[in-house]
């Protein structure tokens, strides 16, 4: 563990056992959510990783154990395509989770990806701030994953919203992928009262290895940003993307 970053490793045997242990995990904050605050805020991440994930959600006996009612969904990043494109977050997460539960429409805060990025980001951190009131918004629950060149949301090694100090939403333009991306950004990120990184497979192991334990370099490796002010940071892996770990 190096000295930047205060978490809590869980290795799982297999991506199965992991997708078990992040639904019961979720169900867990979100009651306890429920409990002392009324709602439990999450916000989601888009990416191969998590859709076993949704999908364990949708079904029995996790369906039955979560207070939909109560529950509002975000998203920490979108990609700037049609809702309808199998690369936009929301649409995955709709497919695998949202059409198959009960939840009130208006408890789901699409990025809206049908404005001008610029104006998407915008759109989006009036959104949270209208929601979260006169306090600055707070998730009780943030999802991450991690790339393999080290970033996570859409902060990217390289690009100026990896710098942003500001607690809010933010446009960046990823030039490898030729398309532009709206972000939280690690600040907001921050403020999380519980943040989970959900990380499989061995293309990841050598990323996850230097995220958990090379020096800080987030210019390098923006996932290293990811440090609640005052929450807990877990990370759960799979065997094999943690295979390079010594634990």
């Amino acid at each position: 563990m190096t000295d930047h970053l205060t978490y809590k490793l869980n290795i799982f045997k297999t991506t199965a056992a992991l997708n078990k242990a992040a639904a019961e995990f979720i169900v867990l904050i979100a009651k306890q959510s429920i409990a002392e605050r009324g709602r439990f805020c999450i916000s989601l991440s888009g990416g191969q990783t998590p859709q076993k994930l949704y999908s364990c959600l949708s079904r029995s006996p996790f369906r039955a154990q979560l207070q939909w009612k109560n529950i509002f969904i975000f998203w920490s990043d979108e990609r700037c395509v049609d809702l309808h494109d199998e690369k936009n977050n929301a649409h995955q997460a709709k497919l695998m989770l949202l059409d198959k539960i009960d939840i009130p429409q208006s408890n789901i805060y699409n990025i809206p990806v049908n404005l001008a990025p610029k104006k998407a980001a915008s759109n989006y951190e009036k959104k949270l701030k209208k929601f979260f009131g006169k306090k600055s918004p707070r998730f009780d629950l943030i999802l991450l994953g991690l790339g393999e060149n080290g970033h996570t949301a859409s902060l990217f090694p390289g690009t100026k919203v990896i710098d942003e100090k500001a607690e809010g939403v933010r446009v960046v333009y990823v030039k490898e992928e030729k398309m532009f991306r709206i972000t939280m950004t690690a600040s907001l990120i921050n403020r999380a009262r519980t943040i989970l990184f959900l990380v499989t497979g061995k293309k990841k192991s050598a990323i996850l290895k230097k995220v958990l334990t090379a020096s800080y370099q987030p210019d390098k490796i923006p996932a290293q940003l990811i440090k609640p002010a005052d929450g807990n940071l877990y990370w759960f892996a799979d065997a094999d993307a943690a295979s390079l770990i010594s634990v």
